[in-house]
């Protein structure tokens, strides 16, 4: 089923630590908590790291699904109760998180991982990932855009309006939404480029005070408000949740779905009768498209300081980041991407490469990451803030609550 993999070689197990303790054995039960998805089964979990476990008699990956609200809840509460997992996936490391980590700059293997110099705090390797999301795309339904009359993907947001208002007269619901965590990350992820033209590194701008977040939003916040009054989102979409709005996007109920590139995957497994296509979020009036590409670090993984198996722990990370099959299975478990590796593209999976491979650029999407990041916690308050757009209030209203937010945790 795959081509030629990656140019990249498993090793035996990590290097030494600067601080041994609690290293472990070679055998032993890893705790392993990961984000449970769609895509991201626990079936999948389960099967992904069986050969890891065939390869280590004696060694038993427990896979554990967020008991919180996700990841991140479910380890502040695992924290606090004084019983963390061993290792940690879907999460990046922050100043608040990195003192409950290993440090892993000194192993080898950690300098070919995509991502980890901008991932790095201070210079020191927390988090190494898999591969790269793509975050500011637009997908549509090409009959959609056909039967409306529109005949240019938009490259301005003026541009994505006008596209919106042909596809609501033509009977389709412009653009999918849904509730969940998807309002406000499909926010940011429509406006990364457009915010990466003013604010080449937003992020930090934000922290050294050169803008505020809700300062550089509002006129998105503006627009966005503007789209739900006029009908081209749906404005009970917050009932729904985020496989809902998969589904009402892939049985060609809406024209549009913003979205990160792990949405391929779930196109890919798709029963629908017309063809999924792809354009990079577009910007604002007067600048260069295509602009910077949104993009996370994908499938990052963390090993926590408290594992009294802390050798055993990094070996298994450094087996899911670098070992052939395994990165290869996660790329295309949830549409990820990452540089010489060669596997079967789906055609959609095949254009989101090329808009990886145009874009000027990448920036930080979300929270952040590395150095550059925003108080940990901004996704779901800029999430919660978002959704008041659908009932009442106002871009102004939401951009000060936002401001407030980040203020009051900086």
């Amino acid at each position: 089923m795959l081509g030629a993999l990656l140019s990249i070689s498993l090793t035996a197990c990590g290097g030494g630590f600067a601080d041994e303790g609690g290293e472990g054995g070679d055998t032993g039960s890893i705790r392993l908590l990961v984000n449970i998805t769609p895509n991201l089964t626990q079936d999948f979990w389960e099967d992904l790291v069986a050969p890891f476990e065939q390869a280590n008699p004696g060694v038993d990956v427990v896979i554990e699904a967020p008991s919180g609200k996700g990841v991140s809840d479910t380890l502040q509460q695992q924290l606090a109760a004084g019983d963390p997992p061993d290792v940690v996936e879907t999460l990046m490391a922050d100043p608040a998180l990195a003192p409950q980590l290993v440090d892993l700059s000194g192993e080898d293997w950690v300098k070919d991982t995509p991502l980890v110099e901008q991932a790095a705090l201070d210079g020191k390797v927390y988090t190494v990932g898999v591969g790269e999301q793509a975050q500011s795309l637009v997908f549509y339904n090409k009959d959609a855009f056909a039967e409306a009359g529109v005949t240019e993907l938009p490259s301005t947001l003026d541009g994505m309006t006008e596209a919106m208002g042909k596809l609501k007269a033509a009977g389709y619901l412009p653009l999918q939404t849904a509730g969940d965590f998807v309002t406000g990350l499909q926010l940011l992820q429509l406006t990364d480029p457009a915010l990466a033209a003013d604010h080449e590194n937003w992020h930090q701008d934000v922290r050294d005070g050169k803008t505020t977040v809700g300062e550089s939003m509002l006129p998105y916040l503006t627009l966005y408000r503007s789209w739900i009054d006029q009908g081209f989102i749906e404005k009970n979409a917050l009932g729904l949740k985020y496989p809902d709005a998969e589904t009402a996007f892939l049985t060609g109920k809406s024209a549009m779905f913003i979205m990160g590139s792990w949405f391929t995957a779930t196109e890919a497994k798709a029963d629908k009768d017309f063809e999924v296509g792809v354009f990079p979020a577009p910007v604002a009036a007067g600048q260069d498209s295509p602009g910077a590409q949104g993009a996370t670090m994908a499938a990052p993984y963390m090993v926590m300081k408290a594992t009294e198996h802390r050798n055993l722990a990094t070996r298994l990370v450094e087996w899911l980041v670098t070992d052939e099959k395994a990165v290869a299975a996660q790329l295309a478990q949830d549409g990820n991407f990452r540089t010489g590796v060669e596997r079967e593209f789906t055609p959609l999976e095949q254009d989101v490469q090329k808009i990886l491979d145009e874009a000027p650029g990448k920036v930080a999407q979300g929270e952040g990451y590395g150095d550059s990041t925003l108080p940990r916690g901004f996704g779901a308050a800029w999430n919660t803030e978002v959704q008041g757009l659908y009932i009442g209030h106002t871009p102004e209203a939401v951009a000060q609550a936002v401001d407030s937010w980040v203020s009051s945790h900086s």
